[in-house]
């Protein structure tokens, strides 16, 4: 799109290796992707797939599921910690510019430690020997964002990776771009409901990841946030095509075939661009 690049995470649930992904992003319009991160995964392969084609390979998501032991003693975050620095020498030796990182994962816990810091100033201080900045994004755990954002508040390999339906769910709609926004380097663009219990429990199950202009989003107000920080970046997408148990609103999706689903992912895509690129 004229003045913006737009991006597509490749995400399991497209039934398709990655490389077969990127191939259908390329053929839809998208510019570039990002990609999960497992051991031994191939990202050498997945960058020369991306050079060849001239798509940008914007970032590597790091692994997330045990994030919450970085705030633990150090025999419990080792694991972490040497996942996440295998993680960033692919990101590294391929010359991916951003990780993101979550600060933690879990609803129960509310307390960021001193410990917790210096396990991720390990990773931290090797990204920037490496040249790698390190985008974190906002889930839940507000308060382990807001720990390391403050505590590497004027390193400039940490930045913040702004996601739009999260902070409708995981944040309760507060306005996360006016927190971070001059630290914005990376986007997660997907619509969302908000938060479903009555009485305002949080769950994973709330995080939808529509297309942009199926949820409650306001789209026009979301731009202007990252036009208002001078957001010059590719708007990158974070979708789902499938519903979470129990919840059906992803279900319109599932029945698509992937050709269907990404034509028309790219077409919302646009049409967020379209207000990026407006007056």
């Amino acid at each position: 799109m004229y003045k913006v690049k737009l991006c597509l995470g490749t995400n399991g649930q497209f039934g398709l290796k990655d490389e077969e992904q990127i191939l259908l992003f390329h053929k839809f319009g998208f510019d570039g992707f990002f990609t999960g991160w497992k051991k031994g995964q191939n990202i050498k392969k997945i960058k020369g797939l991306a050079d060849s084609i001239n798509m940008i390979y914007q970032s590597i998501h790091a692994p997330y599921l045990n994030m919450d032991l970085m705030w633990e003693n150090h025999e419990e975050a080792k694991g972490v910690i040497d996942e996440m620095l295998e993680c960033l020498y692919d990101c590294a030796s391929n010359k991916i510019q951003v990780m993101v990182m979550h600060a933690f994962i879990g609803f129960d816990k509310h307390t960021p430690n001193k410990r917790g810091i210096e396990h991720f100033r390990i990773i931290i201080n090797e990204a920037k020997r490496l040249g790698v900045k390190i985008a974190f994004e906002n889930t839940e755990g507000e308060e382990y964002l807001e720990a390391l954002m403050d505590s590497f508040k004027d390193n400039e390999y940490v930045g913040f990776c702004y996601d739009s339906g999260h902070e409708l769910c995981y944040n309760r709609g507060k306005d996360m771009i006016s927190l971070y926004g001059e630290r914005l380097i990376a986007t997660h663009l997907n619509d969302n409901l908000g938060v479903k219990d009555f009485n305002g429990n949080i769950t994973y199950l709330d995080d939808l990841h529509l297309l942009p202009f199926d949820g409650i989003a306001n789209w026009e107000n979301i731009v202007a946030r990252l036009k208002k920080v001078n957001f010059n970046g590719p708007l990158t997408f974070e979708l789902n095509k499938l519903s979470k148990p129990g919840r059906h609103e992803n279900d319109e999706y599932t029945k698509m075939d992937i050709n269907k689903y990404l034509a028309k992912a790219y077409a919302r895509a646009c049409k967020v661009g379209a207000l990026f690129t407006s007056s």
